[in-house]
């Protein structure tokens, strides 16, 4: 796993074994966040990493300039993991939340510009995400909410739904904000 892009852009990220994730492949992040930059200023943007695991996208977001940004996972390995990466790089920008992604979301914080949410694709809730994250009013105007699922998974029924993007057995959905 490395950083595609901006200031830490080369670095090879070593996540620790036994971590239960499945990492945002680098050939799909690439992709996505050539999307990303011809739709938004990312440097600069706040942004919400649901279902961080690695660290893999907070860290590109990171890279990339990105202000504060929030990332969230349950899991206390991969949490620790992720204070670490922040330690290790001085990233003060960066809060790292241990909890349940839907009670997180439930409480409604700030608002982001940008949403990515990279859930297990065995998630049964998965496909509420979208309607939970508009219901909240968890983004900015204008803002985009990006959700990784499998492909055989249909989300293109939510209002806010822009268009979907297939990379084999992975997809990424973008749903928007007007003003």
């Amino acid at each position: 796993m490395r950083i595609i892009g901006g200031k830490y852009r080369g670095l090879v990220l070593h996540v620790p074994k036994g971590l239960p994730v499945r990492p945002t492949t680098d050939l799909a992040k690439e992709s996505l966040f050539n999307i990303l930059n011809n739709r938004m200023e990312i440097e600069g943007c706040s942004a919400l990493d649901l279902f961080s695991g690695t660290g893999n996208i907070m860290m590109e977001l990171a890279s990339r300039g990105a202000g504060a940004i929030c990332a969230v996972d349950k899991s206390g390995k991969c949490c620790a993991h992720l204070k670490n990466l922040v330690s290790k790089f001085d990233l003060k920008n960066i809060q790292i939340v241990k909890d349940d992604v839907f009670k997180f979301l439930q409480r409604g914080h700030a608002q982001y510009d940008l949403i990515f949410a990279d859930p297990p694709y065995d998630l049964p809730q998965l496909t509420q995400l979208p309607q939970l994250i508009f219901d909240k009013e968890l983004l900015s105007p204008n803002g985009i909410f990006i959700l990784e699922h499998p492909t055989m998974k249909k989300v293109d029924h939510h209002p806010h739904f822009k268009e979907q993007r297939k990379y084999g057995y992975s997809s990424f959905s973008f749903f928007e904000r007007q003003n």
